[in-house]
């Protein structure tokens, strides 16, 4: 069955899922975000509605996309006169990264309405959701995902069916958890090669040589050593999701005190006003003299 298709929050994923949707045949019909202009601006480039309200959304697709920006924003529009007005039979497919229980808050009142939700976790960045290649997890109703899984085929070169609501944002949890550890350890290792005198270079090509190789030096060393932090995740969603993982190891009663470290770095960041900039500048508070001279 062909769906109706539209879009909740417009930010660098939103858009870009939007537009591959549109690439790849699917009829995307409405897209709606905080920002007018922005909703506005793609949906001429979609020819497309722009909502002017969330119930305008649902009125007008049978399948809608959210991708927000955190547990509040997910609450609120779910909430209220908003997305679930008259949404008998529509299908929510939630992408953002927020904490288990609010995707679980978010399943019962989507159950209330008569309509289904499902997280779609993504491990992925801006290219590969306008490419086609992230990497989802999906959690929530197993029957309602296979009906839509070939459309969730065209934005992921990997679908992975994780259990029932709430189990895809723990495994994203972990996944962004571990990934942050992983970058604020690589900033400390080439600051402190920096502050030795070694050539970088050639520390990271012995990185990725050894034990300490990992897809993040692949991504963000590079970025590190020529301070280009152009974001592609930012420092503020890393201290969001790393605040996820240790609110999680709290409620199962574990000690993280490697990802307890990270979440205040990239605090730090926000303290720092560089929140908006990409992960890869936790190492300017690694290297030395980088903070003096900002």
């Amino acid at each position: 069955m062909a769906r109706k298709i539209g879009m909740v929050g417009l930010g660098r994923m939103g858009a870009n899922m939007a537009r591959r949707m549109r690439d790849c045949g699917h009829e995307v019909v409405v897209v709606h975000d905080l920002r007018k202009e922005v909703a506005e601006e793609l949906a001429a480039e979609l020819a497309c509605d722009a909502a002017p309200d969330l119930a305008a959304v649902t009125a007008a697709a049978d399948l809608v996309f959210t991708v927000v920006t955190d547990d509040d924003a997910m609450r609120g529009i779910f909430t209220g006169d908003a997305l679930l007005k008259d949404a008998d039979g529509t299908v929510f497919v939630n992408c953002a990264t927020v904490s288990p229980a609010v995707h679980e808050e978010v399943a019962g009142l989507c159950e209330a309405a008569g309509a289904t939700s499902l997280e779609a976790c993504m491990a992925s960045s801006i290219p590969q959701a306008r490419d086609g290649t992230l990497y989802l997890m999906i959690g929530g109703d197993e029957s309602a995902f296979r009906e839509i899984e070939g459309l969730l085929g065209d934005l992921s070169k990997s679908l992975r069916y994780v259990g029932e609501t709430g189990r895809a944002a723990q495994v994203k949890a972990l996944v962004n958890m571990v990934m942050n550890i992983n970058t604020a350890a690589l900033a400390e290792g080439l600051g402190l090669g920096k502050a030795l005198g070694l050539d970088l270079e050639l520390l990271c090509e012995v990185f990725s040589q050894t034990g300490a190789n990992s897809r993040v030096l692949e991504t963000d060393a590079e970025d590190m050593l020529a301070r280009d932090h152009d974001c592609y995740f930012s420092a503020a969603h890393a201290a969001k999701d790393s605040g996820i993982a240790n609110g999680l190891a709290v409620g199962a009663g574990v000690d993280v005190p490697l990802s307890k470290a990270t979440e205040v770095q990239y605090r730090r960041l926000i303290d720092l006003g560089r929140g908006e900039l990409d992960k890869s500048a936790v190492a300017e508070l690694t290297f030395p003299g980088r903070l003096d001279d900002a």
